[in-house]
């Protein structure tokens, strides 16, 4: 995928949980099929359809909610504007009455349990993440069309060469690789987030962005600060309690909050020391992937399964380093051009690379924008991430129960904690020093994603999830 011009927006996108390629792509993809029909036959001439998923969509796309997605894109809804507290009325209410309105607009038949298919024993060649819509249109004929869900809320077409929401443009500064980084960065003097604002400013003027990357923030935050006031059961069956809102209520000694901004501010009045701020550290990444296993609205970082990342690490500069609006600016923009560059290099879909392909890369965007805002220099933002990814090398995606749970909410805390740790390490070492380059890493983590058996992306068929004596008939 070199040469393309992803966007930081395109890497931290505003969704539903729990899964970016499961869940998001899925329903991208069926939002992009209806656009086609209605523009090639027409909705009302659709007398029936069918959504036929395969791969890694069929084999754990009931834990993550890919049925679900797919007739919410079918009916009209977004998954930036939805209403996730009426989710479940509405699915109840296109069971029971064995129609959907396709587009908001079209009545047909449909049965959730009938006209969604999961083809558990077959992939399609190009992505384990294949979903293929077929409607029957009477006189019109059939119109079909398939999809690659590949990672992180994108969706390609079959037949096409990139992202449909990608559109070609020239950059002031391209960058495919770290090694460009720097070169921009000699040549310019201007540091990672600066180089991205330039390259930015090609799509949106440098006030939207601003505004648009402090809207990506506030839904970050808001997942963590909604995650700790929220107890009670995981759905899908695994019966995961949720951890955040107790360990918050302990942290804070009872004290409640109903404001996000009173909340941190408690948080720096309550406590001290580094088993205090590791504990928060744990509980901002743990609240958002609760969240996100219940079908709440969370940003993409790279990925659903790796949200809790990012928001935590960041929460963590602002309650205790003094972090300010500008930082977040400034690391949300370092650690966008990192998420791209391991987009372009290798991947940022599970069902691709395992687990090393959305921790771990999550982890090493959230390094370099830590580094970055802690005074870092582009060379050392390019060790820190580095050092995070060079740490979850070979990490596999084993969901127990194909649910976006265990072990994927606590690996969080784990991506969070070495991020911070790279970007401590990075700010006290010489870069040249190195024997290890982010491509380098790059590189190695896309060889080692080829080399994984396909039992470990994402499949639900080894590791962890066949290894855990639970059996869930819901999944």
């Amino acid at each position: 995928m070199k040469d393309e011009r992803i966007s930081v927006f395109d890497i931290f996108k505003i969704g539903i949980g729990p899964s970016s390629s499961h869940t998001l792509g899925p329903w991208r993809a069926a939002q992009l099929f209806l656009e086609a029909l209605s523009s090639k036959i027409g909705l009302q001439n659709v007398q029936s359809l069918k959504v036929h998923l395969y791969g890694s969509l069929a084999k754990t796309g009931k834990g993550h909610g890919t049925d679900i997605a797919v007739i919410l894109g079918l009916s009209g809804y977004d998954p930036v504007t939805v209403e996730t507290a009426s989710i479940d009325q509405i699915l109840s209410d296109i069971a029971a009455s064995q129609t959907t309105l396709l587009h908001g607009e079209m009545k047909i038949g449909f049965s959730p349990k009938e006209d969604v298919i999961f083809h558990k024993s077959e992939s399609l060649p190009f992505h384990p993440n294949g979903i293929t819509f077929f409607a029957e249109c009477g006189q019109s004929g059939g119109f079909e069309e398939t999809y690659y869900s590949i990672g992180g809320g994108f969706v390609i077409q079959e037949g096409e060469h990139s992202e449909g929401n990608i559109k070609p443009v020239e950059l002031p500064y391209p960058v495919d690789y770290a090694s460009d980084l720097l070169q921009w960065h000699r040549v310019s003097g201007k540091e990672i987030w600066q180089i991205v604002l330039e390259n930015e400013q090609v799509w949106k003027d440098e006030t939207a962005i601003r505004s648009d990357l402090m809207n990506i923030w506030k839904v970050m935050q808001e997942s963590i600060f909604h995650g700790c006031q929220t107890s009670g059961i995981l759905p899908g069956g695994l019966q995961v309690q949720r951890r955040a809102a107790a360990l918050n209520e302990r942290l804070l000694k009872g004290i409640m909050c109903t404001e996000c901004d009173e909340w941190v501010d408690s948080i720096r009045e309550s406590g001290a020391g580094f088993n205090y701020t590791l504990d928060w550290v744990s509980c901002f990444a743990l609240a958002v992937n609760e969240e996100n296993a219940s079908y709440s609205r969370v940003v993409t970082a790279p990925t659903n399964g790796a949200a809790g990342v990012i928001p935590a690490v960041l929460q963590f500069h602002l309650a205790f380093c003094g972090g300010t609006d500008e930082d977040i600016f400034r690391f949300l923009l370092t650690a966008g051009e990192i998420g791209s560059i391991f987009k372009k290099g290798a991947t940022i879909s599970a069902a691709m690379g395992g687990c090393q392909a959305e921790i771990g890369v999550s982890s090493a965007m959230a390094a370099a924008g830590l580094a970055q805002v802690s005074g870092g220099t582009v060379e050392q933002c390019l060790m820190a991430a580095e050092i995070a990814m060079e740490h979850h090398l070979g990490m596999t995606c084993d969901p127990v129960g194909g649910l976006v749970q265990i072990p994927c909410i606590e690996r969080n805390t784990m991506g969070a904690i070495k991020a911070i740790t790279a970007s401590q390490l990075a700010l006290q070492s010489n870069p040249q020093d190195a024997k290890v380059s982010l491509d380098n890493v790059v590189q190695t983590m896309w060889q080692t994603a080829l080399d994984m058996n396909h039992r470990y992306k994402e499949t639900s068929e080894g590791g962890l999830a066949i290894n855990i004596p639970i059996s869930l008939s819901e999944c």
